[in-house]
């Protein structure tokens, strides 16, 4: 298909008359046969990449999402859009439902399925019956990050593939380090040289990346509260723990006109998809949240993102932060940081390992498989799959020690006295951009010294208060 009728295609199915940049080029692989890593920054339109396809393509695409939050955004977006040829297969079905799912399997032309629901042999073989054109792994760099420490189940995606034939494989990630695209590759069974990945830079130029040092964690919560008054707009604040997420929330509401709520994956699923839908519709002008809270949370305008606590490693921090100015417009990303923040860091990346003796009475069905600890359901599984206990100690502390490595990434970022986006972009694997200001705090180290925004009370009366963007450059001394 020549570029015209690319061009026609997108203006058919979707009203656009223009690809964003990387878009064109993954289609166009797609659609050639070709084996497809497509590293495109948050908001970069990636849904677009397997959607177009379909249309122009015989058969099913089938996407591999790690979140039932995410498949369902895309699923009710498709309905918006008009189709209805959109199945979502996930754990929380079962029984008669769930046969007559795999039943109508052949009439759809989506099928969103999670990793672990693809493990199961009934909905592998109702897949033999489908005429699959495209297999899609949404956030493909789970493969690499979850697969060996959480969500164990990506690392059948491999044979998972062969078992559906070996169908074309876009793969669609926002961030991915040198190392994690060997491993995404690796992990699925593909030779580099049969890929072709497509890469556009994690530089996001609207946003001004800044690192508060507090004293203490009293002045921290202090320093939050301050920041949320000053900053405009929408915004999300990431907590490492649900407790203190839960716990700030009702704080910052108790102290200030903010309209705040909570989100984690310890609550029910119809307050998580309230908080949600309140947060896109602007009834919500903060969100104290986990990391639960991002993958298909698709609001352009949110203005700004701090975290509480530090992320584990820099690449999921960019993940974060780029749900901040996807409408192209000034937005800021700031991390807080007090003594003993990488303790709580550290603790909670930890893995209680099971002993060798325990391991082997589990084996030999002397003990239940809770005796393997608080982690026994990710230990049983590679029990299951035939990992003795030395090897699984191996693939461990490996992974330790890569956790250990990645956090050390982070404190240097918290460290620098040189540009933070120069730093981002060298540990991504770019030639660092050079960008002569509204960068970061390094450069512009008096970018909160502009006088504070109205209070946000005035938020019911926009009018009063003017355009966000506009107060947030006054914000950064940048208009």
């Amino acid at each position: 298909m020549d570029k015209k009728q690319l061009y026609t295609a997108l203006k058919q199915h979707f009203g656009f008359t223009e690809f964003r940049e990387g878009q064109l080029a993954t289609v166009k692989s797609v659609l050639a046969g070709q084996n497809t890593l497509a590293i495109l920054p948050t908001g970069g339109g990636k849904s677009l990449l397997y959607q177009l396809p379909a249309y122009l393509l015989p058969g099913a695409v089938l996407v591999v999402s790690p979140l039932i939050s995410l498949m369902q955004d895309q699923v009710d977006h498709l309905h918006r859009n008009g189709e209805k040829r959109v199945l979502m297969l996930s754990g929380q079905g079962g029984g008669q439902a769930r046969q007559q799912q795999l039943a109508n399997l052949a009439n759809a032309k989506f099928i969103f399925a999670s990793p672990e629901l693809l493990a199961n042999p009934a909905v592998i073989d109702a897949f033999h019956h489908v005429q699959l054109s495209l297999l899609t792994v949404d956030e493909a760099h789970c493969i690499s990050q979850w697969g060996p420490d959480f969500r164990p189940e990506y690392l059948l995606l491999k044979e998972l593939r062969h078992q559906l034939g070996d169908p074309v494989t876009l793969l669609l990630t926002a961030t991915a380090t040198p190392r994690v695209r060997h491993d995404i590759l690796a992990k699925l069974g593909l030779p580099q040289g049969a890929v072709t990945v497509i890469k556009r830079s994690v530089n996001r130029p609207n946003l001004f990346l800044a690192v508060e040092d507090y004293a203490s964690s009293k002045d921290k919560q202090a320093g939050l509260a301050k920041l949320v008054r000053q900053l405009p707009g929408a915004g999300i604040i990431y907590f490492a723990s649900r407790r203190l997420a839960t716990t700030m929330a009702e704080w910052l509401r108790e102290n200030s006109s903010l309209a705040v709520a909570a989100y984690h994956a310890g609550m029910p699923a119809a307050d998580r998809f309230r908080v949600q839908q309140q947060f896109m519709a602007d009834q919500l002008q903060v969100v104290c949240a986990t990391s639960a809270f991002g993958m298909g949370i698709d609001k352009a305008d949110i203005r700004f993102v701090i975290h509480y606590h530090l992320p584990t490693s820099l690449e999921n921090y960019l993940q974060e932060i780029g749900r901040a100015g996807r409408d192209g417009q000034q937005s800021v990303a700031i991390l807080l940081h007090c003594p003993g923040d990488e303790q709580l860091t550290r603790q909670l990346t930890q893995v209680d390992f099971p002993t060798a003796t325990r391991f082997d009475q589990v084996q030999a069905g002397k003990l239940p498989v809770q005796a393997l600890g608080t982690n026994y359901e990710l230990f049983d599984f590679y029990r299951r799959h035939q990992y003795d206990y030395q090897r699984l100690k191996r693939i461990f502390s490996r992974r330790q020690q890569l956790v250990a490595d990645q956090l050390g990434q982070v404190r240097r970022y918290l460290e620098l006295t040189t540009c933070r986006r120069q730093f981002i972009l060298t540990y991504f694997g770019e030639i660092p951009a050079v960008q002569a200001n509204n960068c970061c705090d390094i450069d512009e180290p008096d970018w909160q010294a502009a006088p504070l925004l109205p209070p946000r009370q005035l938020v019911d009366h926009p009018e009063e208060i003017g355009d966000w963007a506009t107060q947030l450059r006054q914000l950064l001394n940048l208009s």
